[in-house]
């Protein structure tokens, strides 16, 4: 059917753009998780795809929050965190997060 196709299609790009993500230099991790926090792919092992699943959403809620209190027009696009050991960035949308994990460059 037409809708399968378009679903093996899309499907089919999102797995080209996780290729393309996971093969920059320094990116340790991509995952892709529920609005809920429930992971759904990741190329980490179980327990810091949970880890960071569960942190992360919590966490794009927040700003998420943060953005709509200062501005109820206004909506979160994309944050980054840095600390001495990895950068974070996360997309969110209404129904997903895009999780990637990198570790730093100077």
């Amino acid at each position: 059917t037409a809708a399968s196709q378009c679903s093996s299609a899309m499907s089919s790009e999102v797995e080209e753009t996780l290729r393309r993500i996971q093969s920059h230099k320094g990116v340790k991790g991509v995952l892709i998780v529920s609005a809920a926090g429930v992971p759904i792919r990741s190329d980490l092992d179980p327990e810091e795809t949970n880890t960071y699943a569960a942190l992360l959403s919590q966490l794009a809620m927040k700003a998420r929050s943060v953005v709509r209190t200062m501005d109820e027009t206004d909506d979160l696009t994309f944050f980054r965190l840095r600390s001495k050991k990895h950068e974070i960035m996360v997309a969110p949308d209404a129904e997903y997060l895009l999780i990637v994990i990198q570790r730093p460059t100077d």
